[in-house]
């Protein structure tokens, strides 16, 4: 009669580590895919020590990431619990309490701060700016118009190029505006979402919305999702790879293309990384881009 006792606590102690792993949202450690971009695109993927080392670096931008988040839910907990999909965010819904978020994201950041200057000290600063950049943003930022979209931007930009300082690389500038274009797509989809889906409380979830017009979203997205496509085929014809690299202009193409469709059509675009990881079509095309680059490098270190 005593066995489910332990069960219980069992059950409750898994819910209790569960609620704490999603205070992380590991689901948008995705984002952090910028940070191999150096590893990948300098053709030492084929180097195991620079391939960890890259791993590491990543990981580490997890971590980093996570601290932020959880500052940013400290700060915006009681405006996420009007969201209809944010008030079930941990702190939102009552679930830890701030004194416990607070301990967690001390650990996080110490954490990724140690790691970061045990890579490099110029990765380790990419990694103490990073988190200064998006505790402004949560702090400051996020609240004035234009201005939050292009702190969002540079948060991938700092990815992209502390990946590159990691493994002791350049990276190509075309390839920074490609990140600097790309994030801003997404962080424009994302707004207009935000916009659409809230209505009349959209102000009250975020300041800024209250500023943005979908008209004027729209145009944005239009002439970034160009720029973005001109960028990228910029820099397959300046990269040095040869002509196969662009090849991969379709991938690119096609997966703007896709998630103008589930923004526009589907009424999606407030959570990139959900639609990145349940949208089949725009997934597979990631990973085919992915390996067509891979191969097109592979095959250039052979020749």
């Amino acid at each position: 009669m005593d066995k489910p006792e332990p069960l219980c606590g069992a059950t409750a102690l898994n819910s209790r580590w569960h609620t704490y792993l999603s205070l992380l949202r590991p689901r948008q450690w995705t984002k952090n895919g910028f940070v191999l971009a150096g590893v990948v695109f300098s053709g030492l993927f084929t180097d195991v020590q620079a391939v960890l080392i890259a791993i590491t670096a990543a990981f580490v931008f997890c971590l980093v990431s996570s601290a932020g988040y959880i500052y940013n839910d400290i700060l915006d907990k009681n405006e996420d619990a009007l969201h209809p999909v944010k008030c079930r965010r941990p702190l939102a819904a009552g679930k830890i309490s701030v004194g416990e978020a607070r301990i967690l994201m001390v650990f996080l950041l110490i954490a990724a701060l140690v790691g970061g200057f045990c890579i490099n000290i110029s990765f380790g600063f990419i990694i103490l700016l990073y988190f200064l950049l998006t505790a402004a943003y949560s702090k400051w930022l996020k609240r004035v118009v234009l201005i939050d979209l292009l702190v969002l931007a540079a948060g991938f930009v700092l990815r992209a190029a502390g990946g590159a300082l990691a493994v002791g690389v350049t990276i190509s500038p075309w390839l920074l505006i490609c990140t600097t274009l790309l994030s801003l797509f997404l962080g424009l989809g994302k707004r207009r979402h935000e916009l659409l889906c809230l209505e009349g409380d959209a102000a009250a979830h975020r300041a800024t919305l209250d500023e943005y017009s979908p008209e004027l979203l729209n145009q944005l997205l239009s002439s970034v999702t160009a720029a973005t496509l001109v960028s990228y085929s910029i820099y397959t014809f300046t990269s040095g790879h040869g002509p196969a690299m662009m090849l991969t202009i379709p991938f690119v193409l096609f997966g703007l293309f896709r998630y103008l469709y589930l923004i526009y059509c589907q009424d999606q675009g407030g959570s990139p990384e959900e639609i990145l990881l349940t949208d089949r079509q725009l997934l597979a095309t990631v990973v085919l881009w992915g390996l067509a680059v891979l191969l097109i490098l592979a095959a250039e270190q052979r020749l």
